[in-house]
């Protein structure tokens, strides 16, 4: 980094993201939708929620609802604690400037 560049104002959030069916959209025949585990950069988490929602989209997912869970710095304020391979993940969405899906739980009937 160059002594001119300012320092990033990205932020990596944690989002749970429930979607619905959609043709293509990869998830078990029998499942009715799934939960997603995702973490997005973003310079606040609204911009996190909106790129993560078009990019769900893009994938052929039909995104229904997001639950913003903040930052690692939030999330430790409020006691979660956080494995290193998560915060891999986290440092990785912030390192490319994306949205990285963590964990998916197909929901059945």
């Amino acid at each position: 980094m160059s002594k001119t560049a300012k320092p990033s104002r990205q932020k990596v959030y944690t989002l749970l993201v429930e979607i619905g069916r959609k043709t293509g959209d990869g998830l078990p025949k029998n499942a009715t939708g799934a939960a997603l585990v995702i973490y997005a950069s973003g310079v606040d988490e609204a911009e996190a929620v909106r790129e993560t929602v078009a990019i769900l989209k893009q994938a052929d997912t039909a995104p229904l609802d997001v639950t913003g869970y903040g930052t690692l710095e939030e999330r430790e304020a409020e006691g979660h604690e956080i494995p290193d391979e998560e915060r891999a993940l986290m440092q990785r969405a912030l390192d490319e400037n994306a949205v990285i899906v963590a964990q998916v739980t197909p929901f059945e009937d």
